[in-house]
């Protein structure tokens, strides 16, 4: 049996619409961490990296699944942390919602600064001054009604999918040699140490990368809240997403392979620049900037709107101070907005202040958090599913090979902080995350303590 939706309706006026969430999902994972990022792991792995983005991919989009399986069995409840709650626990519920704030409130003061250099270039003013006027500038769109929000991540989400599309149309007749000087795609992408240049370990060893470059996309069941239908938005959202994603990178990265060799590429410099170079496009750095620069100010845009809505969410449900709870679905909660825009900030100067101790700090204990936030999602689909058929209930659970494949996701994770451990350069990221993780529980241990001692009182 479904439940019938029960959140408040939000006015078509005020609220969020099927494109803004289709494009806030995508918005929350296409960043600079494919426009620029994706050199490095293809520097680091060569043409295995498309191994490598197509399990990261696989473990997206199962997560995905399992969260609209939940939201369709039983709709309204809020946004993915409601659901390890309602599955789990309220230990779980606020372990789950902290981790989740903290690790984009991170994402929010880096990105800040990652903008600000990116104008630097053109408005000669201290990075600082400019990571703060970023902040301001987009804490007054969150200030704005839901639906001004969904419109500006709307239009910055739709540059950098028609920006990829784009790519990859150009680059598919280049290498048909239909435009362009030519060049030897077969050779660009094999002849250079075949598929695997360093070994099947370096592709384990960059999965983790890989990860935190696609995460985002659960965005959309937050987002869904402020929507007229959010049952059937995330339902729709959450099955299409994860393969989308994949697509996107898989085909995108695969371009460049074909168009360049893959030794050519530099980490730190966009690949995209390198193959369009390479393809003789007039302004491909200027053309680039731009995108990644609208990649940063949406990625900020989205890391604003979903820490605000974790608080008030946490709020709600007695784990945040009350005053942070929303009075309504139709208006944005503006005091969540400045916490979460401060505490951005806080982050953006210890970027710049202590760039190799606090910051480094900060980045080490949120790098590997959200693997452990989609743990909890895999370990709440499984509570519910099971709590559903025992109940007679499992209709909208339909995912296959239940429950092997949830277990198969929990190993991939283990097995992922297992190689971020391994790895030198991962490894106090794992530690610091895996640390993180435990002083969140052990508060929330703490405080379900003394509710119950209250409550006996």
């Amino acid at each position: 049996m479904v439940e019938q939706d029960s959140s408040p309706a939000t006015t078509p006026a005020a609220g969020l619409r099927n494109r803004h969430i289709a494009m806030i999902a995508l918005g929350g994972v296409i960043g600079a961490g494919l426009f620029v990022g994706s050199g490095a792991a293809i520097a680091a792995t060569g043409p295995a990296v498309l191994l490598a983005f197509l399990v990261v991919g696989a473990l997206v989009i199962l997560v995905m699944r399992m969260l609209g399986e939940m939201v369709v069995a039983s709709p309204g409840r809020g946004s993915f942390v409601e659901y390890i709650r309602m599955s789990c626990g309220d230990r779980a519920g606020f372990t789950a919602g902290w981790l989740y704030w903290f690790f984009w409130v991170v994402v929010l003061g880096s990105e800040a600064i990652a903008g600000a250099l990116v104008i630097e270039d053109w408005i000669k003013l201290p990075v600082w001054v400019l990571a703060i006027g970023l902040i301001i500038a987009l804490k007054l769109i969150n200030f704005a009604a839901p639906r001004v929000f969904g419109e500006c991540e709307f239009w910055l989400s739709l540059v950098k999918v028609v920006s990829i599309i784009a790519f990859i149309l150009m680059a598919g007749l280049y290498v048909l040699h239909l435009f362009g000087p030519g060049t030897t795609p077969v050779q660009n992408f094999l002849g250079h140490g075949g598929f695997f240049p360093h070994g099947f370990v370096a592709v384990l060893s960059i999965i983790p990368t890989i990860l935190f470059t696609m995460m985002g996309s659960e965005i959309a069941t937050v987002a869904a809240a402020e929507s007229s239908e959010p049952g059937k938005n995330v339902a729709r959202v959450t099955r299409s997403i994860g393969t989308r994603v994949t697509l996107f990178y898989l085909v995108s990265v695969a371009m460049i392979l074909l168009v360049v060799p893959w030794t050519s590429i530099v980490p730190g410099k966009s690949p995209f620049v390198s193959a369009m170079d390479a393809m003789g496009i007039p302004g491909a750095g200027l053309v680039m900037r731009i995108v990644v620069l609208s990649a940063i100010i949406s990625c900020l845009n989205s890391s604003m709107y979903i820490t605000s809505r974790i608080l008030t969410e946490l709020a709600a449900s007695g784990d945040a101070p009350p005053s942070l709870a929303r009075e309504s679905t139709t208006d944005a909660p503006r005091l969540a907005i400045v916490v979460s825009s401060v505490a951005g900030t806080v982050v953006a100067f210890s970027s710049i202040l202590a760039p190799d101790t606090i910051f480094a700090f900060l980045l080490s204990c949120s790098g590997g958090v959200i693997l452990v936030v989609y743990s909890m999602i895999v370990a709440a689909y499984i509570k519910a599913r099971e709590a559903a058929q025992k109940a007679g209930e499992a209709d909208g659970y339909n995912l296959p090979f239940f429950p092997y494949c949830n277990y198969v996701a929990l190993i991939a994770v283990v097995l992922v902080f297992v190689a971020m451990l391994l790895n030198p350069a991962e490894r106090m990221t794992a530690v610091a995350s895996i640390g993180t993780s435990v002083v969140c529980y052990g508060l929330a241990s703490f405080r379900t303590g003394r509710r119950a001692s209250s409550a006996a009182l």
